[in-house]
């Protein structure tokens, strides 16, 4: 059932529907998909050990059975938050990493590093091409412009030299 789901996301996608018409589609498609699966989980629910991983699956869904089913009613939602968490795990990972940095200095340069990168992916900047602009323009340019070589801005003056 959640295959199915999944399909009509995906089907979405590949049509490039707007919002309201992914809602119309998941109206039509998904919430009959939705109902089984409440359906099911009710009666499954009352054979199933508490304890195992399905029970516990189970009553969890079945107590936010509301919430999960939200994003049928709007289009801009996602079925699931895969999105967010693959934004979120560099960060993670970066986390862990700075225990091993080898001091608070070094850790702290490599979270300001990382978040470089982050605002070049975020603004879609080449990190390469902003950071060999950077070091080879930062001591040319005045204390007070130094916001200027962030890579936020790195496009616009980009933009202006080929113009």
């Amino acid at each position: 059932m959640i295959q199915r789901l999944y399909a009509v996301e995906r089907r979405a996608r590949e049509e490039k529907l707007a919002a309201e018409q992914i809602k119309e589609l998941r109206l039509t498609e998904s919430l009959p998909v939705i109902n089984e699966l409440g359906r099911w989980i009710f009666e499954e629910i009352k054979s199933t050990l508490p304890k195992s991983q399905i029970g516990k699956a189970m009553a969890y869904a079945y107590a936010r059975w509301d919430g999960l089913s939200a994003y049928l009613y709007d289009g801009n939602l996602q079925i699931d938050n895969n999105l967010c968490e693959n934004a979120l795990r560099p960060c993670c990972l970066g986390r862990k990493n700075y225990l091993f940095a080898g001091s608070h200095e070094a850790a702290q340069r490599a979270a300001m590093i990382y978040s470089f990168f982050a605002i070049c992916k975020k603004h879609e900047v080449n990190p390469f091409q902003w950071l060999k602009y950077t070091l080879e323009n930062i001591m040319a340019i005045n204390h007070k412009n130094l916001k200027d070589l962030y890579p936020q801005n790195y496009k616009k003056i980009v933009q202006q030299s080929n113009m």
